[in-house]
């Protein structure tokens, strides 16, 4: 039997995944959560809730650490880890002293067990003979708004922020290639980029609270005759904030921005595109080409 995901029951899930002491099971027909005590999985109309232990607990905590930019907060955490005892209440109890901090835990445990929910839901849905989807909860887009900021691309202010951000992007990426070939790369992508800036190129900058570049997005006009068609020129968030949403606002915000131009394309050669980031684009609407993908915006 299906039933559909909601913002509400990815909560009650999220809490029955959190709950150590009794274990739940979805009821399908009701679209809620029952206790598994008074049925019995049938994979039809009740349905066992993603596994989640104390060791997933950890390494949640653990993936939050090694990417929070918070000095102190990120130190006493790391301390709570390696205690070995009492870790979750302690974890807890650190959080209360740095409100910044604990408020981008719960952003990240949001997110993280969102995407651990929409794995489970979508192996449903494959057996349904449904179509995979992405689940993103409507309060999203205003947990990376609270933040990070995301202003307009400006060449001027911009061009060698976004140049020298992806110089650290190549080499982070692409560590397995020769030191004379990454340096070419790049200055191949840096001779488009400032080419493209002659075109007036639209986008947005993101960054933390404290700053930090924490990824863009640029496309410029086509060339020719191709006014309604744009080129995707820069996209890409550095590996440390991966994982918070913060690429698909970018994505989300330069779609309405072209949408209000006007505009009806978007095309992106393979020449930015690493393989990691290609299932990220298909999820998104991009469909692969030749030389490429594209998305109507």
């Amino acid at each position: 039997m299906e039933f559909s995901l909601t913002d509400e029951l990815v909560e009650q899930i999220i809490s029955a995944m959190d709950n150590q002491e009794t274990d739940f099971v979805m009821d399908a027909k009701n679209g809620s959560l029952v206790e598994a005590a008074s049925v019995r999985v049938d994979d039809d109309n009740y349905y066992g809730l993603p596994e989640w232990t104390a060791a997933n607990g950890f390494e949640l905590r653990e993936a939050f650490v090694n990417q929070l930019h918070i000095p102190f907060a990120r130190k006493e955490l790391k301390e709570v880890l390696h205690s070995g005892r009492g870790v979750f209440k302690n974890f807890r109890n650190v959080l209360k002293n740095y409100p910044d901090a604990d408020k981008r835990w719960h952003i990240f445990k949001h997110k993280f067990m969102s995407a651990r929910i929409n794995d489970w839901y979508n192996t449903l849905r494959e057996v349904w003979g449904l179509e995979q989807i992405d689940y993103y909860s409507e309060t999203d887009e205003d947990l990376v708004h609270d933040d990070f900021s995301f202003v307009e691309y400006k060449a001027s202010e911009n061009q060698q922020e976004v140049l020298f951000n992806t110089d650290a992007f190549l080499t982070d990426e692409s560590v397995d290639l020769p030191k004379d070939l990454r340096e070419a790369y790049y200055a191949l992508l840096a001779d488009r980029f400032r080419a493209y800036d002659a075109e007036s190129q639209l986008g947005f900058v993101c960054r933390s609270q404290a700053e930090e570049f924490a990824g863009c997005i640029t496309a410029s006009v086509m060339t020719g005759k191709q006014e309604k068609t744009m080129v995707l020129t820069s996209f890409f968030v550095p590996e440390t904030f991966r994982g918070l949403g913060i690429g698909t606002e970018l994505l989300n915000m330069l779609f309405q921005k072209l949408r209000a131009c006007g505009k009806k394309m978007i095309l992106l050669p393979n020449i930015f595109i690493p393989e990691f980031f290609e299932p990220f684009l298909i999820r998104r609407g991009f469909k692969k080409i030749r030389n490429g993908f594209f998305a109507v915006v």
